[in-house]
């Protein structure tokens, strides 16, 4: 039987105040709360509130035959609780159900997996235990940040005791291989990969509501129809179609007004008609298939941009300056020995913000536009070298130098 996984992430970063040069040594609230606080609200409203409820009745009107995953960040649930609990609960509500599975992930956003493996590790059992307290279960697939697969982050989430990793089914990472198969990373002996696959995910989070898309509009019976398409061509019984896309893309990226709503409000019947496909969360699949690919890592792959790599985050100077002085200071933070500093330095560590830094031009750079707070990406290069300025200073570390060229 064809498995359809439907995931989804959840996430919103600690965004920054405007820090300036004259703010460090004299102020160490480093975070906007109004503006965090406003942007999560109005994503709750537009989003998290309709949606969750509308996915909540699919499962009970379905008796559970339509099932999906989730992943929510720590930051995430950490704004939830603080400005809008209601949200929360949704999420809460849903995963009692038993028809969600819930995922674990760096618990603040991070890429430490490229230069921290304790951290890494650290911040992944920090949301697993977060898991388990908010939702009943403890994780037993992962997430790796901006859906990121290395060779190392398949060592260390099996170690961890995960059975199941999510990935991008990139072109450079398959070849001739299918997206729609099971992989076991090479170096790996009981971790099982299941890859996103990125067309027809793509077609619900990017393209939905371009109206000069040749297959606008979009409807529950012509996306199921594809899904056969794809049972066909691979001429078995055992594909699994990952849907992997970001949660806000029904109602906030696309609105209500678009009909995304409406479309996942079909999309469980539509698929119920096709006998080859059932919806499968990821641990379900893995449970049901024994055999798997094996698959080498030998490069980072991403879900984030044309290149499926990691340039969104780490493609220019002021991204690479950024991030390695942030972890150069963690030591000294660590051995400080204070909660809220090193909390601090955890907020900085999601991945956002050098995200915000991005310098990518086109369709690429469009995107990275759309989620930056700031004018430019120079902007949230220097409020960030700021802020990482102070901190040091807080923690007895030397003084954050930033490269002449990039002041």
């Amino acid at each position: 039987m064809s498995g359809v996984v439907l995931y989804f992430q959840v996430h919103q970063p600690w965004r920054l105040k405007r820090y300036t040069w004259f703010d460090i040594g004299r102020e160490a609230d480093y975070f906007d709360d109004a503006l965090n606080g406003r942007i999560l609200r109005k994503v709750a409203q537009r989003c998290y509130l309709p949606t969750t409820a509308l996915l909540t009745r699919l499962v009970e009107e379905s008796e559970g035959r339509f099932r999906c995953a989730f992943s929510i960040s720590g930051t995430a649930l950490d704004q939830m609780q603080r400005y809008a609990p209601e949200a929360l609960e949704g999420f809460r509500r849903l995963a009692a159900t038993g028809a969600v599975e819930i995922l674990a992930e760096t618990s603040h956003h991070a890429l430490a997996f490229l230069t921290d493996e304790a951290e890494f590790r650290a911040q992944i059992e920090v949301q697993a235990a977060r898991v388990l307290r908010e939702f009943g279960r403890r994780p037993t697939t992962f997430r790796n940040t901006e859906l990121v697969i290395a060779r190392d982050v398949a060592r260390v989430a099996e170690a961890a005791g995960f059975t199941a990793l999510l990935g991008e089914g990139a072109d450079h990472l398959l070849g001739f291989r299918d997206s729609t198969r099971i992989y076991r990373p090479e170096g790996t002996e009981r971790l099982r990969l299941l890859l996103r696959c990125y067309r027809l995910s793509d077609d619900i989070a990017f393209r939905f509501a371009d109206r000069g898309w040749k297959e606008w509009p979009l409807t529950p019976a012509k996306f199921a129809g594809w899904l056969e398409d794809v049972a066909v061509r691979r001429g078995a019984d055992d594909s699994v179609v990952g849907l992997f896309m970001d949660y806000e893309t029904a109602g906030e990226h696309q609105d209500a007004a678009t009909g995304i709503l409406t479309f996942l409000e079909g999309l469980p019947e539509a698929v119920a008609r096709h006998s080859r496909f059932r919806f499968r969360t990821p641990a379900e699949v893995v449970a049901l298939k024994g055999s798997a690919l094996p698959l080498a890592l030998p490069r980072p792959v991403s879900w984030a941009d044309a290149e499926r790599d990691l340039t969104a985050w780490l493609g220019n100077d002021m991204q690479r300056a950024a991030h390695e002085a942030l972890y150069a200071l963690l030591p000294r933070v660590k051995a400080h020995g204070d909660p809220g500093r090193l909390e601090s330095w955890r907020r900085l560590s999601t991945s956002d913000h050098v995200y915000y830094m991005s310098t990518k031009f086109f369709s690429d750079g469009d995107v990275h536009r759309y989620f930056s707070p700031y004018g430019s990406p120079h902007d949230a290069f220097v409020a960030f070298m700021n802020v990482l300025d102070d901190l040091a200073l807080r923690v007895g570390a030397p003084r954050v130098a930033v490269p002449a060229a990039l002041a």
